[in-house]
């Protein structure tokens, strides 16, 4: 794994400028930015803040807590705790902070990079061991459920999270190939896959969905994300916002629907502050992760 403390110099946050409208950042407020990646967004929150803000950052990936404590140094306004979504509620409440938060900010899925870091195993485009966790020291990793899961579950997996229509053929062909040795590297996975898919869609690549379903399976991403969307409630105090970044169609469904039932309950307990925004023409040309990101904006009610 990469230590080198710098990385998140070249990172660029996706939707600065929407994000930090719709956090509507109170110098000296209490915000919470629950995806610290490299650090990108919490830099932007803490421009704002003044000597009596205060910043949380979340995150369970061990390299962006190596970050975290180089790029924030002794920034006393500012907290890393390494922890999964799971866990923030907890962890805020043993802070005192449950139902101060002024604000939220999720910007979910794997970060750039993670991405661009090969011996994390995320992406297919450079070889590197079948990994995929994003703690690589907690849990089992994609290589460990790719040689040991029945077809059927592979199949259901990939379909389910990927959004996959060839995924019985795909889970067919890892599975009579790994009958010849273990996939170890992902590289290996991604050319298994894309002998099994009959056809590619335009430029995606054929194990793009797999990979992506691979990865939200074996972190758990879906059930975390449900998690801290419900626990946001009470961490937010009156008149917090939300904000969640999303950049597949699974996590903004989530988000959307959640947020819908919340402000159209009996009782509601958020209201709708934003249309879904998305990053403007010059960011999506600059920094081709924006194009498919999605902001959502919640408001908690009184």
């Amino acid at each position: 794994m990469s230590d080198r403390p710098f990385e998140a110099a070249a990172h660029i946050p996706v939707l600065a400028e929407e994000v930090l409208t719709w956090l509507a950042v109170k110098p000296g407020g209490t915000y919470v930015d629950a995806t610290f990646g490299r650090g990108g967004h919490s830099r932007l929150i803490l421009d704002r803040l003044d000597a009596g803000g205060r910043l949380l950052a979340f995150d369970r990936d061990p390299a962006a807590a190596r970050a975290a404590a180089v790029l924030m140094g002794d920034e006393e306004r500012f907290e890393f705790v390494q922890a999964a979504f799971s866990q923030l509620a907890a962890e805020l409440g043993t802070r005192g902070l449950a139902g101060a938060v002024d604000g939220l900010l999720l910007d979910i899925g794997v970060s750039s990079p993670q991405l661009d870091d090969a011996t994390r195993g995320f992406s297919f485009q450079r070889e590197g061991p079948l990994d995929m966790r994003m703690d690589p020291e907690s849990g089992p990793s994609a290589a460990d459920w790719i040689n040991g899961a029945r077809e059927q579950e592979i199949a259901d997996v990939i379909y389910q999270y990927g959004e996959e229509r060839f995924s019985r053929r795909i889970a067919r062909a890892i599975v009579t190939r790994r009958k010849q040795r273990r996939f170890e590297t992902t590289t290996d996975l991604a050319e298994v896959i894309a002998r099994a898919v009959p056809r590619r869609e335009g430029r995606i690549h054929p194990a793009t969905r797999s990979f992506q379903a691979i990865r939200i399976f074996i972190n758990h991403e879906l059930e975390e994300l449900r998690a801290v969307l419900v626990d946001a409630i009470d961490v937010l105090a009156p008149g917090g916002r939300l904000l969640v970044i999303s950049f597949h169609s699974l996590e903004d469904r989530i988000v959307k629907n959640f947020m819908r039932d919340e402000a159209r309950a009996e009782n509601p307990r958020l209201r709708i502050a934003a249309r879904l925004v998305r990053a403007q023409h010059e960011e999506a040309r600059c920094n081709p992760r924006a194009r498919s990101a999605r902001l959502r904006v919640a408001e908690r009610l009184a």
